[in-house]
């Protein structure tokens, strides 16, 4: 038996323990590895996994710095192991896993606010090297800190090629006879693709785990969806045991890794065959699995799945409403007492399903809605282009102009102490504040931001105490610009240019 491991890792790193082991029968469900890892200062159980070709991985996130000592066992070996490692300061950048943080926000390991900035990009970790070099090139300069995609494969229109893998070893339909105009056909359905479920590709997940690890070293958390309903290989009916067996090897290969996000499911509701009943014993065994709680939601087309549910540590929502999407942010904040993630809040492009063809306008004013309304939302672009990549899908080059104006209100954002929240203001405006417990307990909000959105005033008064001051900032949204307005206290009017986007920050001054 051969064990290799590394002498040290970084707080919040991935420690990982390799060891050789029996390859008869089916070593996926036939063998077992379980570690324990100890220190002063915490105590975990993780379970491995078998990677193929002999070799079996358990994986540890260590919380502290320190002395970390480990014990091996399981049926995967011939006698126990045990063993020891340091746990270094954690590297510049490394903030450790996200939680949830002061009830409807979120904050890193280490107490600093992330503020949630996603895209979607539904299988770009399952296009060509060249194709997914192109997209970690772009994210190397987009403002996204988070990017939803899925492990298995996606059937949907604009998305009707082989992905370069599959999660499960066996044989695929003939995808010949797949088009544009007949892809529902096929939507859940196998058409003659045979697969082993209790034979994972390692391959394959080994490749979403190099994606995973190059996003974390980006700072960019990995919202991975594990179920959806846009299939024509079979994976979105396998049966329960099946489906369980799946999510049971996921977790156990991607739990370690600091910035996963799980979402148990794009679309819940699509998934017909999938009763609340399964999903809540799905949720049971990715709560058991994950020893670290990493951060979990479920997604929806049409009906909420019940966000309340103790599981669910965020809502994951898509726009039930054309028209009013990230307006309802705040009710949704006060039904749900949690964060609140616009994932879907359509896209900027030009396809012509009505979902994917708003303009970079409309996505940045949404995102402005949601921010200001104390949550969060998701980018998403579906251009059209010979080549017949689209951001959403394929992942690649962005197009469109919303990405600029969304790292301006991130650049803004993230130089607040907190998230926000909504405060009472005139009906034509949305005015936010800091959502903090000290400002609450205290009565004194130091900030206040105003947004237009698609109004045009051409200037606002505001009335005040005398006694107070307040540094005012003339902010254009659009043009990504901001005029100092000086301070001012009691009554005063700020002129504004009678544009669209335009908001007014208010800084009070002690």
């Amino acid at each position: 038996m051969r064990l290799t491991w590394t002498q040290s890792v970084e707080r919040w790193g991935v420690f990982e323990v390799v060891c050789s082991g029996a390859q008869e029968g089916n070593p996926f469900v036939e063998r077992e590895l379980i570690g324990e890892f100890t220190s002063d200062c915490e105590r975990k159980t993780v379970y491995g996994f078998y990677d193929g070709g002999g070799m079996y991985r358990v994986r540890f996130m260590p919380s502290f710095q320190g002395e970390y000592s480990f014990f091996l066992s399981g049926s995967a070996l011939d006698e126990e192991v045990r063993g020891s490692f340091q746990v270094l300061p954690p590297s510049e950048g490394n903030h450790g896993p996200v939680y949830v943080s002061n009830g409807c926000h979120f904050a890193y390991a280490d107490g600093t606010p992330h503020f949630s900035f996603g895209t979607t990009c539904y299988v770009w970790a399952l296009q060509s090297d060249e194709q997914i070099e192109a997209t970690f090139d772009t994210l190397k300069r987009a403002p996204f800190n988070k990017v939803r995609f899925c492990v298995l494969p996606k059937h949907y229109d604009f998305n009707l090629r082989e992905p370069r893998s599959y999660p499960f070893e066996g044989t695929p339909m003939d995808s010949s006879v797949i088009s544009s105009d007949n892809f529902f056909s096929y939507t859940g359905k196998s058409n003659g693709s045979q697969w082993d479920y209790e034979r994972p590709n390692p391959e394959h997940f080994r490749h979403l785990e190099r994606c995973i690890s190059r996003l974390m070293e980006m700072g960019i958390e990995a919202d991975i969806i594990l179920f959806h309903p846009y299939d024509r290989w079979g994976f979105s009916t396998m049966m329960p045991e099946q489906d369980a067996f799946y999510l049971n090897y996921a977790v156990r290969r991607f739990a370690a890794y600091r910035n996963v996000w799980w979402s148990m499911a794009n679309e819940y509701d699509l998934l017909t065959e999938k009763t609340t009943d399964r999903w809540e014993t799905l949720a049971d065994l990715l709560c058991a699995s994950d020893p670290y709680g990493h951060l979990r939601s479920i997604h929806n087309c049409m009906a909420f799945y019940d966000h309340t549910r103790p599981w669910i540590t965020h809502a994951s929502i898509q726009r039930q409403d054309f028209y009013r999407t990230t307006e309802y942010t705040d009710e949704w904040r006060e039904r749900y007492r949690k964060p609140i993630v616009n994932d879907e809040i359509g896209y900027e492009g030009n396809i012509p399903h009505g979902w994917g063809n708003l303009s970079p306008q409309e996505i940045v004013r949404r995102f402005w809605e949601a921010t200001l309304r104390g949550g969060y939302a998701g980018h998403g672009e579906t251009y059209l282009s010979d080549d017949g990549i689209l951001w959403w899908s394929h992942g690649g080059t962005l197009k469109g102009e919303s990405p600029a104006r969304i790292a301006f209100l991130r650049k803004l954002v993230e130089k607040l102490p907190c998230g926000l929240r909504r405060l009472p203001g005139a009906f034509d405006e949305l005015c936010a504040g800091l959502d903090s417990p000290i400002t609450m307990l205290r009565g004194v909000q130091p900030l206040r931001l105003y947004y237009y959105g698609f109004a045009r005033p051409s200037y606002r008064d505001f009335h005040f105490a005398e006694d107070e001051r307040w540094h005012v900032q003339v902010i254009d949204t659009w043009n990504m610009t901001v005029r100092d307005a000086g301070v001012h206290s009691g009554a005063f009017r700020i002129e504004l240019p009678g544009r669209e986007y335009m908001a007014i920050r208010l800084d009070r001054i002690e």
